[in-house]
């Protein structure tokens, strides 16, 4: 699929729902947790058995970690997709084929709905509000046909559960259905209910970015990509017609738009022109992977060596800030798998704490901020097994970082402007850097 068609994918997101609909007559949905136990199940049309679940048993097994399990696994009479996010795997089993992509989008919507509903998506919450969950997957995916979803009408289809409600639900026996049916569904920006009123007139973006990178010993960058999104939360009254633009919209590369974006404006102008739903929602999701344009805020110095004819080894790692623009990183988390034949580490650290997992053999380092006067460092021995021959491998480091006020793009927001409404909103635009997978190999 080119990026131009995908970019349309986005954009009439509604027609292709329409379009795509005959495709899942036949679905089941089914939420696993980390142990393995299917918690919850929902079917559309017909029942599939749990039992289906085990080509994803195997395939979990198989996998070295959660997120390593394929996406998509053919069995022969089944497909199953799955995505994996907030320790819970939300596995669809279809019967016929279908584009793998807009099966799974759709499993990041259900996702997305249940954290909007309920502000944390887990296990417990999804438990307790069973009747919820259920009222809500009934509407988004109605007889199997994409339906409603688009948080905004969700809610005034389900009324987001309250502890008042819960209780007068209870007591009454009625339900969290709304009486009336959303008043944007039949209009034609479908993502915005009317007549929205607030006291207070404000729009709020945040732009994120995950930088995902491999650092060979030298220090060397092997591979570095760049995953953003901008989220936003608008909270403004009436219908307001926004226009959001860039200092360099050149950087931003296969971009997916949420479907309120008016993609012809984009193509011609690179401006965001769009009539935002109401409350929180993801604006756009982009990619940079061009090698030049990914710039690494952090380094990590390493000396780790093990003797042929000794059972000690030396263990030295040191991490500084890199190309930060002066913005101090923060959240440093530093875990390395160390070798099976290692029986323990004698360890400092100049700052933060670590622990070692003699069973797991897993090393982590709670670092924290990083001081650019004075670098954190955590050094010692490393005492390894009698008789054993010295590991094959150094082992690699695994960073987690987050960067406040930086987009290590170097994307910027120039303005943002509204039309239609004559109020004068208050904007805000903050920006963050995280770890995605960034890895450093010893």
């Amino acid at each position: 699929m080119t990026q131009k068609s995908r970019d349309r994918l986005c954009e009439h997101e509604t027609s292709v729902l329409i379009a795509q609909r005959n495709h899942l007559a036949e679905f089941s949905l089914f939420l696993i947790n980390a142990a393995g136990d299917i918690f919850l199940e929902k079917h559309w049309k017909s029942v599939v058995s749990r039992s289906v679940c085990d080509y994803f048993f195997e395939a979990q097994e198989r996998a070295s970690e959660a997120e390593n399990v394929p996406p998509v696994i053919p069995t022969p009479h089944h497909y199953l997709l799955s995505v994996y996010r907030h320790k819970i795997f939300f596995v669809a089993v279809i019967q016929s084929e279908v584009p793998p992509l807009f099966v799974i989008e759709f499993l990041h919507r259900v996702v997305d709905t249940f954290q909007d509903y309920f502000g944390v998506c887990s296990e417990v919450i999804i438990k307790d509000n069973v009747v919820v969950v259920y009222e809500v997957l009934e509407e988004m995916l109605d007889n199997g046909f994409p339906l409603a979803t688009e948080s905004n009408i969700l809610k005034e289809l389900i009324k987001p559960p309250t502890i008042l409600r819960t209780v007068v639900n209870t007591i009454t026996g009625s339900t969290n259905v709304g009486d009336q049916l959303p008043t944007g569904q039949l209009s034609v920006v479908p993502w915005r209910r009317t007549g929205v009123k607030y006291t207070n007139n404000e729009a709020y973006f945040d732009v994120i970015e995950e930088i995902d990178a491999i650092i060979d010993k030298s220090g060397s960058t092997i591979t570095a990509e760049i995953q953003g999104v901008i989220d936003a939360c608008v909270k403004l009254t009436g219908m307001p017609d926004l226009t959001l633009s860039f200092m360099n919209p050149r950087l931003l590369d296969d971009v997916s738009f949420h479907p309120c974006v008016r993609f012809k404006r984009w193509e011609s102008e690179r401006i965001l022109s769009f009539i935002p739903p109401d409350g929180n929602f993801r604006l756009l999701s982009y990619h940079v992977s061009a090698q030049n344009l990914v710039a690494i805020p952090v380094y990590v110095k390493h000396n780790i060596s093990f003797r042929d004819s000794s059972s000690l080894g030396r263990f030295e790692i040191t991490v500084g800030p890199k190309q930060t623009m002066g913005k101090t990183v923060e959240g440093v988390m530093v875990t390395s798998q160390m070798p099976k034949s290692v029986l323990n580490m004698t360890l400092t650290p100049s700052q933060g704490t670590h622990v070692f997992d003699p069973v797991t053999k897993l090393l982590s380092w709670d670092v924290g901020k990083i001081n650019p006067q004075k670098l954190p460092s955590l050094k010692g021995s490393v005492s390894l097994q009698a008789g054993t021959s010295k590991p094959d491998e150094n082992p690699t480091i695994n960073l987690q970082f987050k960067i406040q006020q930086l987009a290590i793009s170097g994307l910027k927001v120039n303005r943002l402007d509204m039309y239609g409404e004559k109020y004068k909103p208050f904007k805000g635009i903050k920006y963050m850097t995280k770890a995605g997978k960034f890895q450093v190999r010893t």
